[in-house]
């Protein structure tokens, strides 16, 4: 019911990957037949926790807090990221090192999904050393008819060796 995870990208080791976790917990459950209750990751992030809930897998994953972040300090690195549009909200997680970036809610998924970016830019306009991942995201569309997505967002961490996560963008 114990096992260690560690998570690589191609040129680094980080502390923590969701998808990947899950995807551990599912060959566990899933393809090993694995009948424990509950399976415990432990990780760079701490023990994490998977356990079967009926036909779904839940994870126990930590929670870090963010903090209201001055824009000034970072402003070039979200102009390499968004252009000119319109920031609602920055918060930034020092035990992460990712930056928040939350764009008015006048944005749609399409604006997020145009957005250009270049590991260089990102790399060039990180001045203060602190910020090793970038998360762009905007309110979804979760009323009407059809049920939306509460929110879209896009991961972009060229700190770490890819400009941007393919599960997430």
């Amino acid at each position: 019911s114990c096992f260690g995870l560690r998570w690589f990208t191609p040129t680094n080791e980080v502390p923590l990957c969701g998808h990947a976790t899950l995807a551990a917990a599912a060959v566990l459950f899933h393809i090993q037949k694995n009948t424990n209750a509950v399976l415990t990751f432990v990780t760079l992030s701490g023990e994490l926790k998977a356990r079967q809930v009926e036909d779904h897998i839940v994870l126990d994953l930590p929670l870090y807090l963010t903090y209201p972040q001055v824009l000034q300090e970072v402003e070039e690195l979200i102009k390499a990221a968004t252009g000119d549009m319109v920031v609602q909200d920055l918060r930034y997680s020092p035990d992460t090192k990712k930056l928040l970036v939350r764009l008015s809610d006048a944005y749609e998924r399409s604006d997020l999904e145009e957005l250009q970016v270049s590991t260089q830019s990102f790399l060039s306009a990180e001045k203060t050393g602190k910020v090793k991942g970038l998360i762009v995201t905007l309110k979804g569309n979760s009323s009407g008819k059809r049920k939306g997505h509460d929110f879209y967002s896009r991961y972009f961490a060229p700190w770490y060796g890819i400009l941007e996560d393919p599960v997430t963008g």
